[in-house]
């Protein structure tokens, strides 16, 4: 019984010119721009969620900015280390 075949490199020869261009084709292959198309019915859900979220945002931000320039406005500690463990953790 033969297993090996010492001759028969044809495959593996085959097998490494796979990889390498074609003889005589050197310039490059021009790759496609990926593209993301959102459909208008997505685009139109989003602006309604926003326009729900806008004027509960609008308040936020308003209160907020009052408690910045009236010098009120206060972060408890506890809930700074969290974040800063949380993102320490994750890294």
């Amino acid at each position: 019984m033969r297993i090996n075949e010492p001759n028969r490199t044809g495959m593996i020869n085959a097998y490494n010119r796979t990889g390498a261009p074609p003889v005589g084709k050197s310039e490059k292959l021009s790759m496609g721009k990926d593209e993301v198309n959102i459909s208008t019915e997505a685009m139109e859900l989003l602006r309604k969620v926003e326009d729900l979220d806008a004027p509960a945002r609008r308040e936020k931000v308003e209160r907020l900015r009052k408690q910045v320039q009236e010098n009120t406005y206060h972060v408890p500690a506890e809930k700074i280390a969290e974040k800063f463990l949380s993102f320490w953790k994750k890294g």
